[in-house]
């Protein structure tokens, strides 16, 4: 499987896909990335290694995401991101949290600020319609207030191509993105493991009503499909 790449268009940076422990929720009805995970820390060590050794620092950007949340890399991964930031002069460090680890971010702020490293959290909200959100995806978000939850966090994940989603929808919900995150990450919704398959009247309405938007807005990425970051393909 790919782990490193460059991103070379909006908000330029490099990003690795490491393994950890697993995801600690499991519970979203969308969602298998949780299989990219082990117990076996010094294995998930010496994979992480392998991804990490590949940043060059050119953009002083780095994504670190690992099929779960950050506070689920092993404490010796940690330590290799924080020697790699050092090393290669990486000063803003983007990473990603469930809603379960909110309270662990203060700190891990800290941690990172103290060597001159910003941290740039991502939520996947997948929706704003908190209904849709935890009765049909099961987010495990007890939250409705889009200002509740950008309180913890800086940047969001949308999911789209579901069944029942719109394209006024779609476009309401890339609106509040933008209204309460830094950056918006568009996801769209496509086959995998679980039982929720992608609907494509929702995906051509995306692609068609909604997708010209915001296709050049610098603020949203746009993944049509989730390996766009040239991470998770198989080698």
């Amino acid at each position: 499987m790919t782990r490193y790449s460059v991103i070379e268009g909006k908000n330029p940076r490099e990003i690795v896909l490491l393994r950890g422990r697993g995801c600690a929720w499991r519970r979203c009805k969308f969602c298998d990335y949780h299989l990219d995970a082990s117990r076996d820390e010094q294995a998930n060590l010496a994979l992480n290694r392998k991804a990490l050794s590949q940043v060059m620092g050119v953009f002083g950007r780095l994504e670190a995401i690992n099929s779960g949340s950050f506070a689920e890399l092993d404490e010796s991964t940690v330590r290799e991101i924080e020697r790699v930031c050092r090393e290669k002069g990486v000063r803003d460090l983007h990473i990603e949290s469930h809603w379960l680890f909110r309270r662990t971010l203060p700190a891990l702020r800290a941690r990172f600020s103290a060597q001159g490293v910003r941290l740039h959290v991502k939520i996947g909200v997948e929706t704003f319609d908190a209904d849709y959100r935890e009765r049909v995806l099961d987010k495990g978000i007890d939250a409705a207030d889009p200002a509740e939850i950008a309180a913890d966090f800086d940047d969001c994940c949308l999911l789209f191509g579901l069944a029942g989603q719109t394209a006024e929808s779609m476009a309401r919900d890339i609106r509040t993105g933008l209204a309460y995150f830094d950056r918006v990450c568009v996801n769209i919704m496509v086959p995998n493991t679980t039982s929720v398959k992608p609907d494509q009247a929702a995906r051509d309405a995306f692609i068609h009503q909604v997708y010209p938007l915001y296709r050049d807005e610098p603020r949203v990425d746009i993944l049509l499909d989730n390996t766009d970051f040239g991470v998770g393909e198989l080698e």
